[in-house]
C-alpha cells in the first residue's frame, strides 16, 4: 500500500496539526510505502514573503523529522522540486469542473478573509492537491477532518479521468483518525485550532515552552458545569477529553470515567501535564535539527529524486492516455 500526504509550510505547527496529521504520517511508515512532502507551491496562493517561505519550509521539515519521520523509511521532499506536480495539475483541469471548485469550503473561507488579491491559484488549489496524491498513485491519504472535502474531490477527479481515458489513476481513500481528527481552539472551541484564524491563547504550538502550554490549557474555555463528559453543549470539555484521550492512547470514555466527579480544575491540570510531556521530545529534537540547514536541504533533495522517479512514470501514462505529446515509453 502506498500512502501520501502533504503539509503546508504556513504558520507554526500546533497541537491540532500534530494530532490530526503528523502522528498519522509517522505511523504510516510502518504500514506501507510512505511519501510525504512540504507543499510550498500551495503556500503561494495566499500573501507571503519569499525569504519567510524558505525559512518556513525548513521549520516545517525539522518539525516533522523531530516528530519521527525517518528519510530512510519514507520519501520526504519539497513539492516544488518535483515539477510533475505542476504538469499533472494542468492535465487534471480537463476533468475538473468549475462548479466543483466553487463549492470548496476552504476557498470560500480563505477568499472571504483575504483583503488583497484573491488569486486563481487559491481557486484551483484543490486540483494541485489532487495532483499531489494522484501523481504517486497513492492508495491512502492521512488527513484531518477539515480535508475530507479535498479528498472527495480528488477521488471524483480520478474516477472521471479513468472513465474518460481508461484506467490510469488510483482512486485514493482518506484516513481520518476516529478521535482527534479536528482539535478545536482552546479559547473558542466552536472553531478549529489554527495559527492563521484562531486565537493566540487557544492555540498550543508544538514549540511552546512547557509553562506556556500548561497556562493555555488551564485557561481553556469550558462551561458553567462540572461534569467531565463529551456533549454538544460542552464543546470546550469535549475538546479537552479528545486531546487527553489521544495523548494517552485511550478511548474518550476512559477519560470520562477517570475524571467523573473530579471537577474541571483537576481535569485541566491533568491535560496540561500530559500534553507538556507529549510535546517535550519533539521540541528538543527540533532545536537540534533546525540548526543544520545543509543537512535539511540534502534530505529534501534526496527525497525529490526518489519522488520524481515515481511521478514521472505516472505523467508518461497520463500523457499517453490523453493523447498529449509525442508517443513515448517509460524506458
Amino acid at each position: 500500500m502506498r500512502i501520501f500526504s502533504g503539509i503546508q509550510p504556513t504558520g507554526r505547527k500546533h497541537l491540532g496539526n500534530y494530532i490530526g496529521a503528523i502522528t498519522q504520517y509517522v505511523a504510516g511508515q510502518d504500514r506501507g510505502e510512505a511519501i510525504y512532502c512540504v507543499v510550498d507551491l500551495h503556500a503561494l496562493t495566499v500573501p507571503y514573503q519569499p525569504e519567510a517561505l524558505r525559512d518556513a519550509v525548513y521549520d516545517t521539515q525539522a518539525t516533522l523529522l523531530a516528530a519521527g519521520l525517518d528519510p530512510e523509511r519514507c520519501i520526504f521532499f519539497r513539492q516544488s522540486d518535483v515539477p510533475e506536480h505542476s504538469e499533472l495539475t494542468w492535465l487534471l483541469m480537463a476533468v475538473t469542473s468549475y462548479g466543483e471548485l466553487t463549492r470548496m469550503t476552504q476557498f470560500k473561507d480563505k477568499a472571504g478573509a483575504q483583503r488583497e488579491l484573491v488569486t486563481a491559484g487559491l481557486f484551483t488549489y484543490p486540483v494541485l492537491m489532487a495532483a499531489d496524491v494522484l501523481a504517486y498513485r497513492a492508495h491512502e491519504v492521512p488527513v484531518g477532518e477539515d480535508q475530507r472535502q479535498h479528498v472527495e474531490l480528488m477521488r471524483d477527479v480520478a474516477e472521471r479521468f479513468n472513465a474518460r481515458f481508461g484506467e490510469t489513476l488510483v482512486v485514493p481513500e482518506p484516513r481520518i483518525p476516529a478521535v482527534g481528527a479536528r482539535i478545536m481552539d482552546l479559547g473558542a472551541p466552536e472553531n478549529k485550532m489554527s495559527t492563521t484564524g484562531g486565537t493566540a491563547q487557544g492555540t498550543v504550538l508544538l514549540l511552546d515552552e512547557p509553562a506556556t502550554v500548561a497556562k493555555k490549557i488551564r485557561s481553556a474555555v469550558t462551561d458553567a458545569g462540572t461534569e467531565v463528559r463529551r456533549a454538544p453543549d460542552k464543546p470546550g470539555i469535549s475538546n479537552l477529553v479528545d486531546i487527553l484521550a489521544v495523548v494517552r492512547g485511550v478511548a474518550p470514555e476512559t477519560v470520562e470515567q477517570e475524571f467523573d466527579g473530579s471537577g474541571y480544575g483537576a481535569f485541566k491540570q491533568a491535560v496540561a501535564d500530559a500534553v507538556v510531556d507529549y510535546l517535550a521530545p519533539v521540541r528538543e529534537r527540533y532545536r537540534t535539527l533546525r540548526g543544520d540547514e545543509a543537512e535539511l536541504e540534502r534530505i529534501l533533495e534526496a527525497g525529490a529524486d526518489k519522488a520524481r522517479a515515481i511521478a514521472a512514470a505516472t505523467i508518461v501514462d497520463v500523457r499517453a492516455a490523453m493523447g498529449v505529446g509525442a508517443v513515448r515509453s517509460r524506458g
